[in-house]
Formats: C-alpha cells, sequence, structure tokens
C-alpha cells in the first residue's frame, strides 16, 4: 500500500506515490532524452552546411557537450541529495528545454556551439531519476530489486527513444530540407513537454540533507575535469605531439590531489571520498569509467569502418549511409533488450555476477571484431553481443551506486557513475581520433582509398574496447558477493 502524506497534527493528507507509480511519468522522460541523443545524428550534414562549416569541425559539438556533461553532473547529482532530486531535474531539464531551443534558433557557429553544449545538462537525468525511484521503494524488502527493475524500464525508455529520435529526424529533415529550423524545433518541443511532465507527474524525494554546496571542492573538480577533457579534446584534434594538450591532462590530474584532501578534511564533502573506497563502490564508478570507452567513443569509428570501401583498400563493408543506419539501429536494439534482461537474470543470479557477465560480453563482441569484421553479418552479429551487456550495464550501474550508497548519498552515487563514463568517453575519443590518424572522415565523404583510417588503426580501437571491458569484469569480482542486494547495509 502507498505511504500516507502527514500534517503537522498528524491527520492524514493524501497518498503519496509509490516508486511504480512515479516510473510511467519518468519513462517519458527518457524518452525524451533518448530523443535528444538520436535526433541530431541524421541532420549533421545539414546542420554544417547550414552553419557553413567543415564536416570536421562538427566534433566541437561533441567535445563541447562532453566537458558540460562532465562538469555539471556531480554538482547536479550532490544538490539532488541536497534540496531534492525533483528540484534539481526540473531545473536541469528547463535548461536543457532552454539549449534545445537554442539550438532551433542560433544564428551562427559560436551561438550554437553555446546551445549545444549547454544540452549536456540532461545527462544528469537519468542518476536523478534512479535517486528518486530508491527514495520512494528502499523501506520494502524489495527495494533494491524494484530499482534495478525501474532502471532496466528506463533504460528501455531512453534506447527506444533513440531509435524514435533517429527515424524522425531523417524523416522530418528530409521533408523539410529548406527548413531546418522547424526541423530542429522538434527536440526543443519534446523537452518542454517533458519539464510539464516531471511538474506534475513526479513527486519529491523525501530523503535531503541540506547544507551548503562545498564551493571549493566545486572549483578544484571543475578545473581538474576542465583541464583532463580539453587536454584530451585538442589532443584528439591537434594530434598526439601536442605538447599543451598533454600538460593540460597532467594538470587536470595533479589537481585531484588537493581535491581529493579536501573532500576528506570537509564535514559535508561535494564528492564522498570515504564513501568511493568502500569495495561496493570503487568497482562500480571504475565500470563505469571503462565502459564509457566503448559506449561513447567506439560507435563513430564503427560507422567509419562500415562507409569504407573494401575495393579500394582492402576491408571495411563499403555500405550505404542507410545501412549504416541500420547497423546502429541493431545495436541500440541490442541496448534496449539488454536493458530490459537486467532485472530479469538479477532474480536467478545476483546483481554482482549479473553485472560480471554484462562486462564480459561487452568484452566478447568487441574482442570478436578481431577476427570477424569482413562482413555485414559478422559485424551485426558483434555489435548484437556488445549491445547486449552495453544495455545491461547502463542500467545497473546507477541503480548499483544508489543501492551500495547511503540513503542520503544516493544522487551523488549515482551521478558519478555518469560522470566517470563521460570522462571515460572523452578519453576514448582521443585516443581513437590518434588511432584512426584523423581520416575517417575522407573515407566517408569522398570514398578515397588514401583517405581511409588504417585497419590497424580500427584494430586498436576494438581491442582497447574489449580489453577495457575485461578490466571492468576483473574489478566487479572484487565486490561483495551480496552487494546491491535487500541485505546490503544502508
Amino acid at each position: 500500500m502507498a505511504p500516507l502524506q502527514r500534517g503537522m497534527a498528524g491527520s492524514p493528507l493524501r497518498i503519496a506515490p509509490t516508486a511504480t507509480a512515479i516510473v510511467g511519468f519518468l519513462v517519458l522522460v527518457e524518452l525524451t532524452s533518448g530523443i535528444l541523443q538520436g535526433y541530431y545524428t541524421p541532420l549533421l550534414t545539414d546542420i554544417a552546411r547550414f552553419l557553413d562549416i567543415h564536416d570536421a569541425d562538427v566534433n566541437w559539438f561533441e567535445a563541447a557537450q562532453l566537458m558540460v556533461s562532465a562538469l555539471v553532473v556531480p554538482v547536479l547529482a550532490k544538490l539532488g541529495d541536497m534540496i531534492g532530486h525533483r528540484r534539481v531535474l526540473l531545473v536541469s531539464t528547463a535548461l536543457t528545454a532552454a539549449a534545445s531551443w537554442g539550438v532551433a534558433f542560433a544564428p551562427n557557429f559560436w551561438l550554437f556551439l553555446l546551445a549545444w553544449a549547454l544540452q549536456g545538462f540532461y545527462v544528469v537525468w537519468l542518476p536523478l531519476e534512479i535517486a528518486l525511484i530508491y527514495s520512494r521503494s528502499h523501506h520494502r524488502p524489495d527495494g533494491a530489486a524494484l530499482t534495478r527493475k525501474s532502471a532496466g524500464i528506463l533504460v528501455a525508455g531512453l534506447e527506444f527513444g533513440v531509435i524514435v529520435g533517429a527515424l524522425a529526424g531523417g524523416f522530418i529533415g528530409g521533408a523539410l530540407p529548406d527548413h531546418l529550423w522547424v526541423t530542429l524545433m522538434i527536440p526543443a518541443i519534446a523537452v518542454t513537454l517533458c519539464f510539464f511532465v516531471i511538474l506534475f507527474g513526479v513527486p519529491e524525494s523525501a530523503n535531503r540533507t541540506g547544507g551548503r554546496v562545498d564551493l571549493v571542492g566545486l572549483y578544484l573538480l571543475s578545473t581538474g575535469l576542465l583541464l583532463i577533457t580539453a587536454g584530451l579534446t585538442f589532443m584528439r584534434i591537434n594530434g598526439p605531439g601536442t605538447w599543451w594538450a598533454w600538460a593540460a591532462v597532467v594538470l587536470g590530474i595533479a589537481s585531484l590531489v588537493p581535491f581529493t584532501r579536501h573532500e576528506l578534511g570537509h564535514k559535508d564533502p561535494l564528492i564522498d571520498i570515504r564513501l568511493l573506497r568502500q569495495p561496493s563502490m570503487w568497482p562500480i564508478q571504475l565500470t563505469a569509467f571503462l565502459f564509457g570507452v566503448s559506449v561513447l567513443g567506439a560507435q563513430a569509428p564503427l560507422s567509419t569502418f562500415a562507409r569504407t570501401n573494401p575495393d579500394d583498400v582492402g576491408y571495411g563493408l563499403g555500405v550505404s549511409s542507410g545501412l549504416v543506419s541500420i547497423l546502429i539501429g541493431v545495436y541500440v536494439l541490442g541496448l534496449l533488450v539488454g536493458a530490459l534482461l537486467y532485472p530479469l537474470v538479477t532474480k536467478w543470479t545476483t546483481p554482482r555476477i549479473t553485472l560480471i557477465g554484462a562486462a564480459l560480453l561487452v568484452a566478447v563482441g568487441y574482442l570478436l571484431f578481431l577476427p570477424f569484421h569482413g562482413s555485414m553479418s559478422q559485424v551485426l552479429v558483434n555489435m548484437v553481443i556488445a549491445g547486449l551487456g552495453s544495455g545491461a550495464l547502463v542500467a545497473a550501474l546507477p541503480s548499483a551506486a544508489a543501492a551500495a550508497a547511503p540513503l542520503t548519498q544516493t544522487g551523488m552515487a549515482a551521478g558519478l557513475t555518469n560522470a566517470t563514463k563521460t570522462v571515460g568517453g572523452a578519453f576514448a575519443s582521443a585516443v581513437f581520433g590518434i588511432a584512426l590518424a584523423g581520416q575517417a572522415l575522407g573515407s566517408i565523404t569522398t570514398g578515397a582509398g588514401n583517405t581511409a583510417a588504417p585497419l590497424a588503426g580500427y584494430m586498436l580501437v576494438w581491442t582497447i574496447c574489449g580489453v577495457t571491458a575485461l578490466v571492468a569484469a576483473i574489478a566487479l569480482y572484487f565486490v561483495p558477493k551480496l552487494a546491491f542486494g535487500p541485505t546490503l547495509p544502508q
């Protein structure tokens, strides 16, 4: 039965919604998140032409949004624990909506870049939603299981939104080729409607810590993440010989030392370092970082490999953009199925073993590329295997982090999985760009064999994705056997 909310005198006022009741509304939020992630992909060339920029400059959009996401997610997740997860979810949605309208009407490259970067606020939605659900279900004996099931449903909504967004973007963009601003209004409308879904359909979490934001910790963390992500981004763009990009990465890593010391000595830290040291938490955050390498970094190399003409260079699939869309679509369907299967599999085994199995699926999927990459069917099989594991991890990591954290720190713990995943993606983006020698674009636009990225570069990309997933599986082995279940102490 749903718990009663009571007034000052103890009289019942209304029935508070259960975790199950709000999942339906939150699925709509994740559907919107998926639309944001899928809608623009078929339109990037049209956007480049509209802004009168080179296709290669589109990379700045991804770089800027990754940096914003890495900076804001830890802060907003912590604020959710302090002042309420729903309140921060509303603020981040409003900012994302404003940025989406900016994307639709930006008159030049720099304003478009700014608006696109600020759309990165949506990355905090899923961790805040997991925290909201866990705050409503933790008192139940099956609270952790219900959170895992809800996470799987939310991620399924996210991946379905990616598919719907990509199809809608391609169709509407093709139907209105001379009215790009009208086409770009669709995501803005969706996010605006999402704001009202949260406002009227999602209640606030009951557990809040209050307090003030650790401004010194915020400054140190922001400085470190900004330097690391900026250095990696410029390393990808300008090449591995760019000394000042390496210097930025080193300075960013070095700045995390005083940040850690400050957080350990602060009574209300931005990030609880002691919590991150726990055996049920550090493998989750490490896995999120390693998982970001493949889930955020491997899709562009997959696309360019598929477009490379084997008649010119002896490898690649030589398929059209339409078939690439099908390839990506099959991968996203794998993600969706993996997310839905995750809570079911945990009923037969433990969440820890399920996480290890998901990481191993990702590893197998990418390592299979090394011997099997010569046909469309081989690539599809590889991506389905990797997609199943990836979908399970997308659903599992925030819910596992929330279950492993004290009730007043669920937002921070779940949010960190997205932040570390984003940093892992930025790292992969830089390394993969260097591995492919920054020449994959030519193989797409011209089909010229002498501009295609080397096969050795693709082999390195697949090896890194596979090995990082194996390392994640090994790290998860050290998680306590009964972690993330109903017996885990809170």
